[in-house]
């Protein structure tokens, strides 16, 4: 009697992905951009319906962080396999007074041809990072051009969609996100 009733309430639980990553799926920041690419292109994230998109924001001259996340990014759309035409990975500077178009564009070719680079004018950066809810911060250097940028180290996941689904904190590792994203492929099909 009681493998009756546990049956029964099992099949009425609707089945949810497991995600290893920060399930966000609802919320209501991060909704979007639109901002002008390393090529001068005005990019907004319904560009890039049909495929998971994943935004990092950081710096090129970032001395680990920004460099292992994307690393990282390229690693995760080498293990999606034939999936990985499905991965659009979107860095997002902070330091839009250094990171020129030329600088962004030379950054994105050290991790996939396919990567997008966003630059946002120092004027946009404040209100993006608000509405992205991540942390930046210009940390003084010894010279005027030699500053760092604190800065938030996750990112963020979009289904095919365009719907923000995950947070993946900075570390998980190539093989947990090649994962989250292949549950979400899974979902649009």
């Amino acid at each position: 009697m009681v493998t009756g009733g546990i049956a029964l309430f099992s099949a009425c639980t609707q089945q949810k992905a497991a995600f290893a990553s920060i399930d966000v799926t609802g919320a209501n920041y991060a909704t979007g951009f639109e901002l002008t690419d390393h090529n001068g292109q005005l990019r907004k994230l319904p560009d890039f319906a049909g495929k998971v998109v994943v935004v990092f924001f950081g710096y090129t001259q970032c001395p680990d962080v920004c460099p292992t996340s994307m690393g990282e990014l390229a690693e995760v759309k080498q293990l999606l396999g034939p999936r990985g035409d499905k991965l659009q990975g979107v860095f997002v500077t902070v330091d839009p007074q250094r990171d020129t178009p030329e600088l962004l564009k030379a950054y994105m070719a050290n991790f996939d041809p396919s990567f997008i680079a966003l630059r946002p004018t120092p004027e946009q950066l404040p209100e993006l990072a608000k509405s992205y809810k991540i942390y930046y911060k210009k940390v003084e250097g010894k010279t005027a051009t030699s500053y760092t940028m604190d800065h938030s180290a996750g990112s963020y996941v979009y289904d095919t969609k365009g719907q923000l689904r995950l947070f993946t904190r900075y570390g998980s590792g190539a093989k947990v996100l090649a994962g989250d994203i292949n549950l979400l492929l899974d979902e649009a099909h």
